[in-house]
């Protein structure tokens, strides 16, 4: 059992899924100096990833990655040199405790591990496809104006491959689908950068809205919408 991440072992389907901010775990030796209610908020969590992402590892029958550390703790979906890995503020929050923070031990205690272990599942898959799972808030405290209406975005950097697959069957679906929305696959793509376009492996990034993923029920229905498109995207480019 690791800290820096847990496994979801649904099979055997060359499918990996890959949630960087499933968790809102903060270890007890960490303090992050934040009101413990900031946890279940949108700062320190994708509300509503890991649910999903257990549901379709286990519908695909495959196996999912799930980041074991609040984003708070370290944000495993930046480069190894990226100025947010460490957050001191995020959406208008200040986080005290990671002022003075040792980001070399956080590295080698969650970062690597969780990427290392990407890396080895995925060099045991004769020819995978990545999942990438991710939520966004309706709304910003920080920027109140911005108009966040989509049901789900698909994100990419240089590789849209699945993306136009993807998009027509996601609003076949009845999804309201934002092509680079709430924000840029060029702008903030770490871990698929790393793992996918790296390695010149296909993947789908998506982010759902997580008002609609906040309980059971919207967790079972984005599933059940995910599980043929993401078997679709991978039978014709993996």
């Amino acid at each position: 059992m690791s800290e820096a991440f847990t496994e979801v072992d649904g099979g055997d389907l060359n499918i990996l899924i890959i949630a960087d901010h499933a968790s809102a775990h903060v270890p007890a030796d960490i303090d992050l100096g934040v009101d413990a209610a900031l946890l279940n908020d949108h700062i320190a969590v994708d509300i509503g990833v890991a649910e999903v992402s257990a549901l379709l590892a286990e519908e695909l029958r495959c196996k999912a990655v799930l980041g074991g550390v609040s984003r708070l703790v370290i944000d495993l979906n930046r480069e190894d040199d990226a100025p947010g890995l460490l957050p001191v503020m995020s959406d208008g929050h200040v986080i005290p405790g990671n002022r003075h923070a040792d980001l070399n031990d956080r590295m080698m205690r969650f970062h690597h591990p969780y990427h290392h272990k990407v890396a080895r599942l995925l060099d045991a898959m004769p020819s995978p496809f990545i999942l990438s799972v991710h939520s966004f808030t309706p709304r910003l405290a920080s920027d109140p104006g911005q108009k966040r209406p989509w049901d789900i975005g698909v994100l990419y950097n240089q590789d849209d491959r699945a993306a136009r697959i993807a998009i027509p069957l996601l609003e076949a679906a009845g999804l309201k689908v934002g092509d680079q929305l709430p924000y840029s696959g060029k702008v903030l793509n770490a871990t698929m950068n790393r793992h996918a376009e790296g390695n010149g492996i296909p993947y789908l990034g998506i982010e759902m809205r997580q008002d609609l993923v906040g309980d059971a029920t919207g967790q079972t229905r984005f599933a059940a919408i995910l599980a043929p498109i993401v078997l679709e995207c991978r039978n014709r480019l993996a």
